[in-house]
């Protein structure tokens, strides 16, 4: 099994800055790409940002210039820096990864979520 551990998230002002941090760890053949989803209340879970294994990045359009999105191959983690945080950032963020894993002599991919961490912006 693999688990993911978020940590970072908190309680901020507006215009402030967080920095969620998740590391995987497991039975893990190869860490493929990895992101960032959020989920408010009522609606659904949304991409915030990914990346892959060679640090090609991508980004919601609602975080772009404000969050940044890295990883640490080495540590098996990812995180998140968010800037320039506004109320409408208040979310759950589910860290996800994409996970090859040896399965007797195969190689299968698996999806795995964390927990989620609460982040609460504040007007």
């Amino acid at each position: 099994q693999v688990q993911l551990v978020e940590s970072g998230g908190g309680l901020v002002h507006a215009g402030g800055s967080l920095r969620l941090s998740c590391a995987a760890a497991g039975s893990i053949f190869r860490l493929n790409a990895m992101g960032w989803y959020r989920q408010s209340p009522g609606k659904q879970r949304d991409l915030v940002a990914t990346i892959t294994s060679g640090g090609s990045t991508n980004y919601a359009n609602s975080v772009k210039g404000r969050f940044t999105i890295s990883r640490d191959n080495a540590k098996n983690a990812v995180y998140l820096q968010m800037d320039s945080l506004k109320p409408e950032d208040t979310a759950v963020y589910y860290c996800n990864a994409n996970v090859t894993r040896m399965v007797f002599t195969a190689r299968i991919d698996y999806n795995y979520w964390g927990q989620g961490t609460q982040v609460t912006v504040s007007s």
